[in-house]
């Protein structure tokens, strides 16, 4: 089962949180991985990583996180492989995808969508817009 929080007009959780919330972040370089950790943290989620797509989609098998922010340009198994491969499988295909890139071209976008992610993000990433696509896609 999913777990999801979702805030009321006063701001105030309906009972879950941010932090039972853990978010998986598939990306191969120590800085973006570190930078989008700080990011996902400082939204109060719990973060798990992941340096490939080979191991990103074997930690998200094992761990079942409630999202995953994958990374496209990785040696061996990329982030458009990996993310077709966590949308197709059954035990993973329930967990959203948001593709953080650098790759900023529109056949780039088109393309991870095409492979199952719900959003796509070109890096460098605003803390408030990543948090806000984060919520969004959590919220369903």
């Amino acid at each position: 089962m999913r777990r999801f929080f979702k805030k009321n007009s006063a701001g105030q959780s309906d009972g879950s949180n941010a932090a039972d919330v853990t978010i998986l972040i598939v990306d191969d370089s120590p800085t973006e991985t570190h930078i989008l950790k700080g990011i996902v943290e400082s939204g109060g989620y719990k973060v798990i990583t992941a340096s490939d797509g080979e191991s990103g989609v074997a930690t998200a098998k094992e761990a079942k996180p409630d999202l995953v922010l994958m990374d496209v340009v990785m040696p061996g198994l990329n982030g458009f492989q990996a993310t077709r491969q966590l949308s197709k499988a059954p035990e993973t295909q329930d967990i959203p995808v948001i593709v953080v890139t650098t790759k900023d071209q529109e056949t780039d976008r088109a393309w991870g969508l095409r492979q199952g992610a719900k959003e796509y993000v070109v890096k460098p990433v605003a803390a408030a817009d990543l948090l806000a696509k984060i919520g969004a896609a959590l919220a369903g």
